[in-house]
């Protein structure tokens, strides 16, 4: 026996980096899937998220759940027949592996999103971050603030 005292656990350092909290592996669709191939590709990996990628893997777009709800399933669309391209959004916000997640969260507040694409140098996705996942490691005020401006209306209701 020894008389010394007991050695404390060591913990983990938290994480900083997107590399370290993103999850993978990616699942893409490509522009001319259809909607419903990519609904069911999201349906069978549990996802509301999917980066959109050219033949050469790098990313054209997102498609996310509610593109598909707003854009083709609310009007005369058909999911059988409409391409992911003609729906998806085209703007990528993304971050490097190697980035800060408070710079994930600074652009997740910049651009209303509770989802970003994890890109390398070559454009081609490596994660995907959610606020979910920031919000288990980041500071909870700054979450807060962060799903704050997340969450708030782009245009403030109409008063009476």
């Amino acid at each position: 026996m020894s008389s010394g005292s007991p050695r404390a656990p060591e913990i983990a350092p938290m994480p900083t980096r997107c590399s370290e909290i993103m999850k993978r592996p990616v699942r893409c669709a490509r522009e001319l899937d259809t909607v419903q191939s990519a609904a069911r590709l999201m349906r069978d990996a549990d996802v509301g998220f999917l980066p959109v990628c050219y033949d050469d893997g790098t990313v054209a777009g997102i498609l996310t759940d509610r593109d598909i709800v707003t854009r083709a399933c609310s009007g005369d669309e058909h999911p059988s027949t409409t391409i992911v391209g003609d729906i998806m959004t085209r703007a990528v916000v993304a971050c490097r592996p190697d980035d800060a997640l408070s710079k994930a969260s600074a652009r997740m507040r910049q651009h209303h999103l509770t989802r970003i694409v994890i890109l390398d140098a070559r454009r081609t996705p490596v994660g995907v971050l959610s606020l979910s996942d920031v919000a288990q490691y980041e500071h909870p005020a700054k979450v807060g603030r962060t799903l704050q401006t997340v969450t708030e209306r782009k245009y403030s209701p109409e008063r009476p």
